[in-house]
């Protein structure tokens, strides 16, 4: 429930302020904006008012057609509608999913959008995305601002990292350390697996021991990795449906290689009970050998509700004891995370460069991950509303809800900015040709091809959501 709230807030936050972006370049330009709503409102209202004779009109669900309101053509009626997805504005003059040519059969007037000139149309359509994406840099800036940053660098992990499989099979070992990625030296982890997993690059140099080892990767790792991900999390899902107390892991690709030392036993959980204390460093599982933290976790996943050994260190001595765990493999103990995190602060002139190359970053990352949509393993992991909500945490925080936002707002400037016809970068490919061509498309094509790019778009959104229901129920 929590997460499905931050969905629906930062969603409603982002049409809004994309809404208006339209809304205040129309008005620069003198273009009548008839509506303003937020969510859709087929047939009735949930929420509208419109300013006219000299006051304020109010209306609760109210169905839409009144002749009253409809003659004062002149102000904007704003409302909610009861329909949660999206917004819009409707302009003027503009063909799009709220006029058709039908309803531009006059002739033009010069407060209607298609009476503009192409710079003047262009810079409307442009305002959606732009708020977006200069929404998306206040927040970060902000963020910054408040809490600083903190980062873990490759620098700081002298004990290595953690592979999983897929990498192990590409010829890395167990705590090496990743120097350089194709001659560049990443500064954190994600900064390693963007430039391998997203970016492709196959040149890695690792220090192993003493001895530095260069590793030429696969051409298809990215879309390796994206296969082994949706299986695991498949299986997930099925240990989930089996059991209702199960909770859902995350696959882990690479992670910081940490030696599972305790820090806190939680009274009346498996631990305790096993006699293991604070300071016990954990190094075997069922006689299997854990050395970091993941080996730990992943290895008691595959005792459900089982007695089995565990070994560790006391005091340099190695002991073993039995634990009896639940239905959710879990000892109710927590490690001692001895990472040596750079923290920055910043003021707010700081801030401001540093959130605007940080909002960039993220745009970058993300148009070059979207290659991966067009493969088999890519398609397979596109998310609708379901997989964006579980991107939010299950716990209420506004640094993450409002990083999170951020991040969101600068996929759909992105998303919006791709020639679709029916989204903006429909119309800004359509106003580059005019502007090139010096020749208007006609009102009738622009209907045609807005009705393409809407049944496009719902295609889009009936296999992203259809995926979602697939990995809930299947």
């Amino acid at each position: 429930m929590i997460q499905a709230i931050q969905l629906i807030l930062a969603l409603s936050f982002l049409v809004l302020i994309h809404e208006l972006g339209h809304f205040t370049f129309a008005k620069i330009f003198h273009v009548r904006v008839e509506k303003f709503y937020l969510f859709f409102n087929p047939w009735i209202s949930m929420f509208r008012m419109k300013y006219f004779d000299g006051k304020w009109h109010f209306k609760f669900f109210a169905k839409n057609d009144d002749e009253e309101w409809n003659k004062h053509e002149e102000t904007t009626e704003w409302g909610i509608g009861w329909l949660p997805f999206g917004g819009y504005c409707a302009i003027a003059g503009m063909v799009d999913e709220t006029h058709s040519t039908d309803d531009l059969a006059k002739e033009p007037q010069p407060w209607e959008f298609r009476s503009k000139p192409a710079w003047q149309r262009m810079l409307i359509i442009l305002g959606g995305i732009l708020v977006n994406f200069i929404g998306a840099l206040v927040i970060f800036i902000m963020l910054l601002w408040h809490w600083g940053s903190d980062t873990l660098p490759l620098k700081n992990l002298p004990d290595g990292l953690y592979y999983s499989q897929i990498l192990l099979d590409e010829g890395f070992q167990q705590q090496d350390r990743i120097l350089l990625v194709n001659g560049e030296e990443p500064e954190t982890l994600s900064d390693a697996v963007q430039a391998i997993i997203i970016e492709g690059k196959k040149e890695v140099v690792v220090l192993r021991g003493a001895d530095t080892v260069s590793l030429t990767l696969s051409d298809d790792l990215g879309t390796r990795y994206l296969a082994q991900q949706n299986e695991f999390d498949k299986a997930e899902r099925e240990k989930g449906r089996a059991d209702d107390n199960y909770q859902k892991r995350r696959f882990v690709l690479v992670a910081e290689w940490i030696p599972f030392v305790v820090d806190s036993v939680l009274p009346g959980n498996a631990a305790y009970f096993a006699g293991i204390e604070k300071g016990d460093s954990i190094v075997a599982i069922a006689g299997v050998p854990t050395p970091c933290n993941i080996m730990v976790t992943e290895e008691l996943q595959l005792h459900p509700c089982d007695s089995i050994s565990v070994d560790y260190y006391r005091n340099g001595e190695l002991q073993t004891t039995r634990a009896f765990l639940g239905d959710q493999c879990k000892l109710g103990i927590m490690p001692k995370l001895d990472f040596q995190f750079e923290h920055t602060e910043y003021n707010f002139f700081r801030a401001i460069p540093a959130g605007i190359r940080h909002g960039w970053d993220i745009l970058v990352m993300y148009v070059k991950q979207f290659r991966l949509i067009f493969t088999k393993e890519g398609a397979q992991s596109v998310g609708g509303f379901g997989a964006m909500g579980n991107m939010f945490p299950s716990y209420w925080s506004w640094y993450a809800f409002w990083n999170m936002t951020a991040f969101i707002s600068i996929v759909l400037a992105f998303m919006n900015f791709l020639p679709i016809p029916a989204l903006d970068g429909g119309y800004i490919l359509f106003l580059l040709v005019e502007m090139i061509t010096r020749r208007k498309p006609s009102d009738k094509f622009l209907e045609k091809a807005n009705e393409i790019g809407f049944w496009l778009l719902i295609a889009l959104l009936i296999f992203a959501n259809g995926n979602d229901i697939i990995r809930f129920f299947f």
